[in-house]
């Protein structure tokens, strides 16, 4: 049966992964009391498949005390490689009963990572959480604010913070190269899973391994659909596993996938904060899932000598104007900033660890790039680990940066919503001009979910 392959051939990936391989101050931060210094850690990680796989195998090199999964079929594969891993389905029952936990490594669907790191902060715990950081524009600011609260070492999984083009990128920002930055193109090969549809008609019993009122936790309660039985989709998985991202109760779209690589290096660049405005445009947004492609026109103020900037978001096969760059093939996954004196070209296509081009290549013949000045974080899992056994500075990308990187971006997903160019006031934390996007910025948690 197609189904029992598909969640049988995602097993397999997910036990065959291998592991992925803004100036901050010296403030105290929690610490537990039963390690011993320079000990391993005592780690939790809650969602274990696919993405979670990878952090799990990244993280292997601590105590993995316990692990939390809600298809058993999943948890009981990987409890087989860690043994000492104590097994649980429901990550609030974990975070309540287990004990000594030095962290915790959050890779559920974009709906559940608010609600977990918020609990696991509360308890005082360390916390990784992979990207996006939230669901919503409010989590956000409440996941920011609670790790300032709770002192917490935090990380959102990016590796564009320590990906050596980006950091190439930020330098050539910063030491002037292209002069002042007016616009950044910033474009994904994404969404790479069923986007654009309605939900389909129907239910399909649940697999007898997954509990699916656990996998909707803090969102509302649908039923179960396997597979798509009819139109372009015909015979994908709907929502479990991976599939979710395209839906507006479980996941961020293109967006959220992909913005806090992409977008990161345009935020840590330029400094950007908070939009002044976003306009949206698509193939048409569904009442429950993200459009086949959208372009989103962001709008950050000036601040200080820096002049106003113009972010343009492109994704499902968008992409900026090719006369933009100067006969060079347009990536999959890259930025473009331009500049009053040229362009930086730089993007994962290009490899994580390739040189930004600067662009026109005859202007900068024999450009002498500064030598590099960014602080060096290691691995993204790494610079956690390195973090929380110091206890003295935080990681590349805390919450304090991530929290309001993402507030910023997912504005975008609102922008789609409404279907209206929507104007952004951070300090009163509503859009001023268009009162029914204010109902989007925070989410409805179900009842015995809510943090």
């Amino acid at each position: 049966m197609t189904t029992q392959l598909n969640r049988r051939r995602f097993l397999q990936q997910t036990v065959g992964a291998g592991a992925a391989t803004f100036a901050l101050g010296t403030v105290p931060f929690a610490v537990s009391a039963t390690r011993a210094p320079g000990g391993k850690l005592n780690l939790a990680c809650i969602g274990i498949g696919r993405r979670g796989g990878l952090n799990l195998k990244a993280m292997a090199g601590e105590d993995i005390v316990a692990i939390c999964e809600v298809d058993e079929e999943r948890l009981d594969v990987i409890a087989a490689q860690f043994p000492q891993a104590r097994k649980h389905v429901d990550y609030r029952k974990l975070l309540q009963e287990e004990k000594g936990l030095d962290g915790i490594v959050i890779s559920t669907p974009d709906h559940s990572h608010a609600p977990a790191a918020l609990m696991a902060m509360n308890l005082g715990l360390n916390v990784y959480c992979e990207k996006p950081l939230t669901h919503s524009v409010g989590e956000a600011r409440r996941l920011a604010e609670t790790a300032a609260r709770t002192k917490v070492i935090t990380q959102m999984g990016t590796n564009s913070q320590s990906a050596r083009a980006y950091l190439a990128t930020v330098e050539l920002v910063e030491a002037g190269a292209i002069g002042d930055v007016r616009e950044v193109h910033v474009w994904s090969n994404r969404p790479a899973w069923p986007q654009g549809q309605d939900r389909p008609h129907g239910q399909d019993p649940v697999p007898s391994s997954l509990k699916w009122d656990l996998w909707l936790g803090p969102a509302p309660v649908r039923p179960y659909k396997e597979e798509y039985e009819d139109g372009p989709f015909i015979g994908k998985a709907v929502y479990h596993p991976f599939v979710w991202r395209g839906w507006w109760d479980f996941g961020c779209g293109a967006l959220g996938d992909m913005a806090p690589h992409l977008m990161n290096v345009a935020f840590r660049a330029l400094r950007l904060g908070a939009p002044s405005s976003v306009e949206a445009e698509s193939s048409g947004m569904k009442p429950e899932a993200y459009p086949s492609w959208s372009i989103i026109r962001f709008e950050f103020p000036a601040v200080g000598k820096r002049p106003a900037v113009k972010v343009i978001w492109y994704d499902g096969d968008k992409k900026p104007p090719a006369e933009l760059f100067d006969g060079e093939a347009i990536g999959g996954n890259c930025s473009l900033f331009v500049g009053t004196k040229g362009k930086i070209y730089s993007g994962e296509e290009r490899t994580l660890d390739a040189e930004p081009l600067l662009l026109p290549a005859k202007t900068f013949a024999g450009y002498q790039k500064p030598a590099p000045t960014p602080p060096r974080y290691g691995e993204v899992h790494e610079d956690w680990i390195r973090a929380i056994k110091e206890g003295t500075t935080q990681t590349a990308c805390p919450f304090s940066y991530g929290g309001p990187m993402t507030e910023a971006y997912l504005l975008g997903n609102i922008a789609l919503k409404v279907g209206k160019k929507i104007e952004w006031d951070p300090v009163a934390f509503k859009v001023t001009n268009c009162p029914e996007a204010n109902q989007y910025l925070h989410p409805e948690y179900r009842a015995g979910w809510k943090v």
